[in-house]
C-alpha cells in the first residue's frame, strides 16, 4: 500500500520525522515499508480507504514514548495510538483519520502481580493470551475476565469498556490506577498513585480530588502505559447451565426473570442471550444450511434447530464460588426456568481441581468468536453495533422486532445478542458481510446507520464504536447542544494542543482538525 499523509504533511516533513522516530526506536521499530502499512489495514472495514496509517513506530518503553510524543508535537505529525490492535468489528489496527502514524505498544508487555492481593499492573502489549500464561506458569489462584475473542491487548480491551463472562466481566469497573504519558510528554498516575510513594495505588479505586481513571477510557487524552486490574480468586465450584427459549417471544418474559436475580446478585456475571443464528455462526458455514436471501425461511430455521438441538434464543448461565452457594443458587436459576422452557437445562459442574473447559466463562482465552467472519465464506468480515437498553423486557422485545425488520429490509442476517449487566441491557449485533460483495458492504453500511437512527430515537446509545462511524455516534448524545462533545473538546484542546493524539477518537477532534470533520 503506498503512503497517504495526514492533510498539511509534506512528504519531507515526514521523511525527517520517522528519522526522528528511528533514532529513538531504531530503524528497525519504524515500519514504513508498503507491506507494513497493509499490516495496519482495518481488515474487517466497509471501506478501507478512507483509515490509511502512513507508518508505524513501535516504542519499547515509556521514555521512548515520551521522546515520540515530543517529535510529533515538534513537526505536527498525528499519531494513532493502539495496543495491538486486536479489536477487529471495531477498527482494529487502522486509525480514524487517513495518514496518522500509528504508535504501536505491542512491545511493552510488563507484568507485576501482586498475589496477596489479587491485582496486576500490565503494560499495553499484554495480551490475554500472556497474562493466562503468566499466571498458570506462577501458580496463581486467580482467573482473567477476557471477552469471547481473546486475542488482544488485557489493556486495549479495559480501556474500550470490554466485556468478558465471568463476575469480573465488566472489565472497565475492576481497573484502579493508571500510568499515562499525556501530549506534551508529562507522566501522570492516577489516584492514589498519584502520590509519589503510595502503597495503595491500585487498591483503592479513587483518590484525592477528580478522579482521572476514567477520562482517560474510549479517549485520546493521553498514553496509558500501565494499568493496574482486579483479578478473580480461583472459585470453589462453578455451575454451568445451557438454558434454550422456545420462541422468539419467549426474550422478553426471559429477561424480565433474569433483571431481579442479576440485581439481587443471584447471578454475579453478564449472560447474553443470543439467537440460533448467534450460536451456530461460529460452528458452520451459511452455505451449510441455506443459499437464499436473507431473512432465513422458518422453515429453514426450524431445521437448524433441530439439527442442533437448540431454541430460538439460547444462554449460559453460571454461578462461581463456595460450592454450598454455587449449588444453590444454581437451583434456584434451575426450578425458575424449568417451568417455562421445553428444553431440559444441560448442567455441567467444575470443582477447583478439575481441569478447567477451554471457555471465557472459566477464564480461559479462546478466538472462536472470530469465526463468525467466516459465514460467507471468502474475505468475510462484520462489524458490531451495540446500543445499551433499560432492562426490562418489553424494551428488550421492542428493540427486537425494530432492529429484525431493518436486518431484513437490508438483506443481512440477524445475529444479536442482549446482555445483562447489572442494570442494563447490551444489545450486540454483528453485522456480518462478505467484503468482496460490493451491494452487501453498502447494504450493511446503510443498515448500519439506520440503526443507530432508530435506536437514537428511543434514547439508546452505543457503548463503543467502529472508527468510521465515531463522529456519527458522538452526535447522537447531543444533550444540551452536544454539551458532553464541547466539554471533551475544551479538555483536548487543553491537554493536546497540537492535536497529535489520536485526532478523531470516539468522534473527539483537535481545534487543528475540527475544519476537516
Amino acid at each position: 500500500m503506498e503512503q497517504v499523509l495526514p492533510e498539511g504533511i509534506s512528504t519531507q516533513t515526514m521523511d525527517r520525522a520517522l528519522a526522528a522516530f528511528a533514532d529513538v526506536v531504531g530503524e528497525q521499530w519504524v515500519l514504513n515499508t508498503d507491506q507494513d502499512r497493509d499490516n495496519y489495514q482495518d481488515f474487517y472495514a466497509l471501506n478501507p480507504s478512507v483509515h490509511h496509517a502512513s507508518a508505524a513506530v513501535a516504542p519499547a518503553n515509556t521514555e521512548e514514548i515520551q521522546a515520540i510524543l515530543r517529535i510529533a508535537n515538534e513537526y505536527k505529525i498525528p499519531l494513532w495510538t493502539i495496543s495491538r490492535g486486536k479489536n477487529f468489528a471495531y477498527g482494529g489496527p487502522a486509525p480514524v483519520m487517513n495518514g496518522c502514524i500509528v504508535l504501536d505498544l505491542t512491545r511493552m508487555k510488563g507484568i507485576e502481580f501482586d498475589a496477596e492481593n489479587g491485582v496486576v499492573v500490565v503494560e499495553p502489549g499484554v495480551g490475554f493470551y500472556d497474562l493466562y500464561d503468566y499466571l498458570d506458569k506462577e501458580q496463581l489462584p486467580y482467573w482473567l475476565s477476557v471477552p469471547g475473542q481473546s486475542w488482544g491487548s488485557v489493556m486495549g480491551n479495559t480501556l474500550e469498556r470490554g466485556v468478558g463472562y465471568t463476575p469480573y466481566g465488566d472489565h472497565s469497573a475492576n481497573y484502579h490506577g493508571l500510568e499515562v504519558v499525556l501530549a506534551n510528554g508529562e507522566i501522570i498516575r492516577t489516584g492514589m498513585g498519584a502520590m509519589g510513594n503510595s502503597s495503595t495505588w491500585n487498591l483503592h479505586p479513587y483518590g484525592y480530588g477528580p478522579g482521572w481513571d476514567q477520562m482517560f477510557s474510549q479517549s485520546n487524552f493521553g498514553v496509558v502505559t500501565k494499568m493496574g486490574l482486579w483479578l478473580m480468586p480461583e472459585p470453589e465450584t462453578v455451575v454451568s447451565m445451557g438454558i434454550q427459549f422456545d420462541e422468539p417471544g419467549d426474550l422478553g418474559w426471559a429477561i424480565d426473570t433474569f433483571a431481579p436475580m442479576r440485581r439481587e446478585g443471584l447471578i454475579k456475571h453478564s449472560p447474553t442471550v443470543g439467537n440460533w443464528l448467534r450460536y451456530i455462526a461460529t460452528r458452520s458455514m451459511r452455505s451449510d444450511w441455506y443459499d437464499g436471501p436473507s431473512p432465513f425461511p422458518d422453515e429453514v430455521i426450524s431445521r437448524i434447530r433441530d439439527e442442533m438441538g437448540i431454541g430460538w434464543w439460547t444462554t449460559t448461565i453460571n454461578t462461581y464460588g463456595r460450592s454450598e452457594i454455587a449449588r444453590a443458587s444454581a437451583d434456584i436459576i434451575k426450578n425458575t426456568f424449568s417451568r417455562r422452557s421445553s428444553y431440559s437445562i444441560r448442567e455441567t459442574v467444575w470443582n477447583r481441581g478439575d481441569r478447567r473447559p477451554t471457555s471465557p466463562f472459566f477464564g480461559v482465552p479462546i478466538t472462536l468468536g472470530m469465526n463468525n467472519a467466516n459465514w460467507f465464506g471468502g474475505r468475510g468480515a462484520h462489524i458490531d453495533f451495540s446500543p445499551v437498553l433499560p432492562q426490562t423486557g418489553a424494551a428488550a422485545m421492542e428493540q427486537f422486532r425494530r432492529t429484525y425488520e431493518l436486518h431484513n429490509q437490508y438483506g443481512i442476517d440477524y445475529h444479536p445478542g442482549f446482555n445483562l449487566g447489572e442494570r442494563h441491557l447490551t444489545n450486540i449485533n454483528a453485522l456480518m458481510f462478505d467484503k468482496d460483495d460490493e451491494g452487501m458492504r453498502n447494504r450493511a453500511d446503510q443498515l448500519f446507520r439506520s440503526l443507530v437512527a432508530d435506536s437514537a430515537s428511543q434514547g439508546y446509545g452505543e457503548y463503543r464504536s467502529h472508527i468510521t462511524y465515531m463522529d456519527l455516534i458522538a452526535e447522537t448524545f447531543n444533550y444540551n447542544n452536544q454539551g458532553l462533545s464541547q466539554l471533551n473538546r475544551a479538555v483536548k484542546d487543553a491537554l493536546d494542543p497540537n492535536g497529535i493524539l489520536s485526532p478523531g477518537k470516539s468522534g473527539i477532534w483537535p481545534s487543528s482538525y475540527r475544519g476537516d470533520v
